[in-house]
């Protein structure tokens, strides 16, 4: 085993179990009741530019679809929280204004 093939290995393992750590944050998106306050739009957002970017990147540079398919799972777990914090948030400001 070379060391390419060790990179690449611990790079796809890490970025396996990153999308299933998108899991826990979706479920907490999804039962809170203050608007997801707490979830970074920007930050959600920059995530999923940086995902887009890198599957872009594998493909047009690589001609890596293995990695290409990681980073567009992680981009999609990124676009899932931030659907569901816009979700949330638009929810909750209409029931503000409805009281």
């Amino acid at each position: 085993m070379t060391i390419a093939d060790a990179t690449l290995g611990v790079f796809t393992v890490f970025n396996s179990l990153r999308f299933l750590a998108y899991v826990p944050q979706i479920a907490k998106a999804i039962k809170d009741q203050s608007g997801a306050e707490a979830i970074s739009f920007g930050t959600w957002a920059l995530f999923l530019a940086s995902h887009a970017s890198a599957m872009a990147y594998a493909i047009e540079n690589q001609g890596d679809w293995k990695m290409a398919s990681l980073f567009l799972s992680n981009a999609l777990g990124c676009a899932a929280i931030l659907l569901i914090a816009a979700w949330k948030r638009s929810r909750h400001r209409r029931r503000g204004h409805s009281k």
